[in-house]
């Protein structure tokens, strides 16, 4: 996993590549609405582009989690559908509805059932390197859905450039981002991370979220502001020295969130020593959700090897998997 985490880069300059190599078959028309169907590491792409596309795309962009499809999906629907490995069964059952409802399919896959059927149904279909966990793939699959959009004329190509000064940020401050990350390690092992952001960042916290289940064996939970201030907020009354808040934050982030982060941090203090801030860099969307990404993926890793644990290894997965298999 640490080699995964320590070749981002090259997997984004990748990620480029089959982007501007692939050839889309199904022709531009108008769509009503774009929904993305995938789960864990092969969905969270979409929940990150999610934020990127709000104040960009004029109709819903709506990432689904689940077996079915919204009521809504028809003819006119965009459904890209993302499963690395293809043979995610919700993802699989979700496809099968896109068909029927004539939807346009792109899928985003190094293989499996999604792979097969789109062959024999002559949707078009990106094809990822296989091999790997799908949580590690994240570069990969997100860029994919980014020239999905952008082909149909949903996005412009401005993406592009700023994942190559993504990359050459990462690449430049590598050295830095791993110190960072073992400091914020250190500071969360043996602790219950409690992730916080800006609404429009919430992609990410769920990125960081799911590593640490992942990679790290451990629980955490993450919320966004505004809306924590209208609930989670009145949860904190007792003093625990085991709980850590971890705050997700851009410099550009909205003057009022930054001033209720503030505030909330006063909050925090009274109950909890743990408050840790990680800063993102970069002038686009992109670069900051990278380089937050990045540093948290290696916190992940860090984590797991403070706690002594395998961040590969998923085999609860796979059990639920199996037992899932014999019904």
């Amino acid at each position: 996993m640490k080699d995964l985490v320590l070749n981002f880069t090259t997997q984004l300059h990748e990620a480029l590549i089959i982007g501007q190599n692939y050839r889309f078959t199904a022709s531009e028309k108008e769509f009503h609405n774009v929904v993305l169907t995938g789960l864990g590491g092969s969905g969270i792409g979409g929940s990150i582009t999610q934020n990127y596309v709000f104040d960009k795309m004029s109709i819903p962009f709506i990432v689904n989690k689940d077996y079915f499809l919204p009521s809504f999906v028809d003819s006119n629907s965009l459904v890209i559908v993302s499963s690395y490995s293809g043979n995610t069964e919700e993802t699989v059952a979700a496809m099968q509805q896109a068909i029927k409802a004539k939807a346009t399919i792109v899928c985003v896959t190094s293989g499996g059932k999604v792979a097969e059927i789109a062959k024999k149904k002559k949707i078009d279909c990106v094809l990822l390197p296989a091999g790997m966990p799908p949580r590690a793939c994240l570069g990969y699959s997100v860029v994919q859905v980014l020239y999905t959009l952008s082909h149909f004329g949903l996005i412009n190509y401005d993406f592009e450039k700023n994942i190559k000064a993504s990359i050459k940020l990462l690449n430049a401050d590598e050295k830095d981002i791993q110190q960072k990350a073992r400091a914020v390690a250190k500071k969360l092992f043996e602790k219950l991370p409690i992730i916080y952001t800006a609404s429009d960042f919430e992609g990410v916290a769920v990125r960081f979220r799911q590593q640490i289940n992942e990679n790290s064996k451990m629980l955490a939970w993450h919320n966004v502001l505004p809306e924590m201030n209208h609930n989670e907020l009145v949860g904190w009354r007792d003093k625990d020295a085991s709980k850590a808040v971890v705050i997700l934050r851009n410099e550009d982030d909205y003057e009022r969130v930054q001033m209720r982060l503030e505030i909330n941090k006063k909050v925090f203090k009274k109950y909890t020593p743990n408050i840790i801030e990680i800063v993102s860099k970069g002038k686009s969307y992109w670069e900051k959700v990278f380089y937050i990404v990045h540093l948290t993926d290696w916190v992940s890793v860090m984590l797991a090897d403070l706690r002594n644990v395998d961040a590969t290894e998923v085999k609860v997965i796979d059990f639920l998997k199996g037992e899932l298999a014999k019904a």
